[in-house]
């Protein structure tokens, strides 16, 4: 599994910022038809957007590409669809999602475009943003959708995403610079993706963009507490994102060196072994493995 630790957003009715925002460094650009998007520019705005993702392939970017289609409940999400998914595109942003017959009619719509358009069934990776109080209180329902069946053994949907500004407009909530008000509802993302066997989620997007600091530490809580990457809505949050979830050269050596003593030992009969004053059995090795494959690009 590679890393996904910054998805950057950009409008898609602003073709400098999309051209821009593939040079940026990112993991995966995000070209927007929603929120960042007036109503007025929304129809207009699709046919841009597929052909900066099927340029940006051809020029061979180095990050994935995907587009974020409106809400299911607005007039635009099939047009959105229709006319964006094409070569190009890695995959769907679905916004405001609160129920697993969400995912189940937009697996169906991309499996259906993606035969009509030449493309391999299954390719088109789906991100589900959670971002309602209907959306966090099904959360496991919603993720009942991991059980699509899947694509030459690839799932559809592979992680979701956190919106919390809509998710405490949703609430009516306040939260203060620190959000522990969202704590309850990045736990429940984050059990949940796992129960499903997901990979770990995406964090929300940090609105305050001048708090540099408060950004790091931001992202310090949301690694600990089990999200693998953040998304961004402003260029500037881009190394720090990556920063912040990407693993430290000393946290890499450590993997290597618990891997390295445990095969020893396990080849000597133990299982429980010390390794820099911390014991390691099983799922500490599972843990330093993982990282390492990441970094391979390996699942």
């Amino acid at each position: 599994m590679p890393f996904y630790r910054s998805f950057l957003f950009a409008p898609g009715n602003h073709p400098r910022r999309v051209e821009k925002a593939f040079t940026l460094g990112a993991d995966a650009v995000i070209l927007d038809l929603e929120d960042s998007v007036p109503v007025s520019d929304k129809p207009a705005a699709r046919k841009p957007v597929a052909a900066a993702l099927a340029a940006s392939a051809r020029a061979q970017r180095q990050c994935r590409g995907y587009v974020r289609v409106n809400a299911m409940a607005t007039a635009f999400c099939f047009a959105d669809l229709l006319e964006t998914v094409d070569r190009g595109v890695d995959g769907v942003v679905l916004p405001k999602v609160e129920s697993a017959a969400d995912l189940h009619a937009i697996d169906w719509m991309l499996a259906n475009l993606e035969r009509e358009r030449g493309l391999d069934v299954g390719s088109l990776d789906l991100m589900p943003i959670v971002e309602t109080a209907a959306g966090i209180a099904r959360i496991d329902r919603i993720l009942q959708a991991r059980r699509l069946k899947p694509y030459a053994g690839v799932w559809r949907v592979r992680r979701v995403a956190f919106g919390a500004g809509d998710y405490s407009h949703d609430l009516g909530l306040s939260p203060t610079h620190e959000e522990p008000e969202l704590s309850h509802a990045r736990a429940r993302l984050v059990l949940a993706s796992r129960v499903a066997g997901l990979e770990a989620p995406i964090d929300s997007p940090w609105f305050h963009f001048k708090d540099r600091e408060g950004f790091r530490r931001a992202l310090g809580r949301s690694r600990r507490s089990g999200f693998q990457g953040r998304l961004c809505i402003h260029p500037d949050q881009v190394a720090d994102a990556n920063d912040g979830y990407g693993p430290t050269v000393e946290e890499i050596a450590e993997a290597e060196r618990i891997v390295a003593a445990f095969r020893a030992a396990e080849a000597a009969g133990s299982a429980a072994i010390e390794v820099d004053g911390q014991m390691v059995d099983y799922p500490i090795v599972r843990r330093a493995e993982r990282l390492l494959k990441a970094l391979k690009g390996e699942a």
